[in-house]
């Protein structure tokens, strides 16, 4: 028995429907693809509104704007330094004789160190000599001024003398005339022999004075001769007396710069005295912070072992190398047993403290915004926002304008960002 199948109901379909079924799908699928494409440009629309670039979020460092008390201050590794450490220079060329060795200990004044300068001993000896002429005529002025005197006074005597001779004259010729016993001519002479005297004292008593005068002028001469030379002597006394070299307080030797017997010459160095009493740290602080640093502001530093001791800031320098600055710190009241120089120091110096501010990481956006502008975190968008600053530590910076409380800035990284105004952090 043959099987039936399904071909009595099968009926050919006319060409032209099929063509329009075939025509349909097309359409459709065509739809279909204009569709995903306005989907891809619209999804790409919204990502290029959100932002003009995207940036992964690994590199880049996101810290969250809070409130609360912003400490200023400076930390920085020192290095200890004697805070007395002189080098003593040769004041005369000459040959040295050392008297000590680097490392030794020493007591104020003892004699470290001898140059034998011939050249300055003499000249020494000569301007001895020289002031021991001008002392000489310092003394025969006086003595010549003295004998000046003593005939001024003789003359000055003799004049009073003659003066009174002529008054008794004219008064025993005035009684005689009077009396008839001479002539009136007698009695005119002695009046012109009085007026003779009267002009010759007056002359002796302007000569005693002018011979006192022009006598005082020579001595005082001759002394501030003689004294100028006596300040040579002084002076040269002075140096010869540093040619031997002496501690200038209890300490140690520190580097010997000459050798034994070396020729040196006038203002070199010869070697250096270390107070191992007295000891500071030197720290180099960011240029930033220079302008807030001032002398007596309180210090704690830290040696080894970690135990904090009081400090304050000695000496500032006054120029900027390399973009910091070279401060120095003492110690206020004791200092660590068993210092010893270039011993490595913590620092911390308090600068001042803000009390309930909105602050924020510190971070390189400082620098690249210029402290302006900053991009605070809008979802998953960094928004470039103007801002602006105050109070800085080395750890954070105060927020006076442009972010709030709970607000997400971009610290780093942002540098990547170029200039543009809205990025996609993913």
């Amino acid at each position: 028995m043959p099987i039936r199948d399904t071909s009595a109901q099968d009926r050919p379909l006319a060409t032209a429907a099929g063509g329009q079924a075939r025509t349909r799908r097309g359409w459709l699928l065509a739809g279909g693809i204009a569709g995903t494409v306005v989907l891809l440009a619209a999804w790409l629309l919204s990502g290029w509104s959100a932002g003009s670039r995207s940036f992964d979020a690994d590199r880049v460092r996101i810290a969250t704007v809070e409130r609360g008390d912003l400490v200023r201050d400076i930390s920085a590794e020192g290095r200890v330094i004697a805070a007395n450490s002189p080098i003593l220079y040769a004041v005369a060329g000459g040959t040295v004789l050392l008297h000590v060795v680097a490392g030794d200990a020493v007591k104020q004044g003892q004699a470290l160190a001898e140059i034998d300068s011939p050249e300055l001993r003499s000249k020494l000896a000569q301007e001895e000599a020289t002031l021991a002429s001008v002392e000489a005529e310092a003394s025969r002025a006086a003595l010549d001024a003295q004998l000046a005197r003593s005939t001024a006074r003789k003359l000055l005597d003799q004049a009073q003398i003659e003066r009174q001779a002529a008054l008794r004259d004219l008064e025993r010729n005035q009684r005689a005339f009077d009396g008839g016993a001479v002539a009136q001519i007698d009695v005119a002479r002695a009046q012109d022999a009085l007026r003779s005297a009267d002009i010759g004292l007056q002359h002796a008593q302007q000569d005693y004075g002018l011979q006192d005068r022009g006598a005082g002028l020579d001595i005082r001469n001759k002394r501030l001769l003689a004294d100028r030379q006596r300040a040579v002597v002084a002076e040269l006394q002075r140096q010869v007396d540093a040619l031997t070299l002496r501690a200038p307080f209890d300490g140690q030797v520190g580097q010997v710069q000459v050798a034994q017997r070396a020729n040196v010459a006038a203002n070199a160095p010869v070697l250096g005295v270390v107070d191992l009493s007295r000891f500071e740290v030197e720290i180099k602080v960011p240029e930033s912070f220079a302008r807030d640093l001032a002398i007596g502001m309180p210090a704690q530093l830290a040696s080894g072992s970690g135990q904090p001791f009081a400090g304050e800031v000695s000496a500032v320098s006054p120029e900027v190398v390399n973009g910091e600055v070279v401060a120095r710190l003492r110690f206020k009241d004791k200092q660590p047993p068993g210092l010893r120089q270039n011993q490595r120091l913590s620092a911390r110096i308090l600068l001042d403290t803000r009390r309930n501010v909105l602050m924020v990481d510190r971070g390189p956006f400082l620098e690249q915004g210029g402290g302006a502008s900053a991009y605070v975190m809008d979802g998953d968008s960094a928004v470039k926002r103007p801002i602006r600053i105050g109070a800085s530590s080395l750890g954070a910076v105060e927020i006076l304008d442009g972010a709030r409380e709970g607000d997400r800035i971009v610290v780093s990284g942002s540098d990547q960002f170029g200039d543009a105004e809205r990025v996609v952090i993913h």
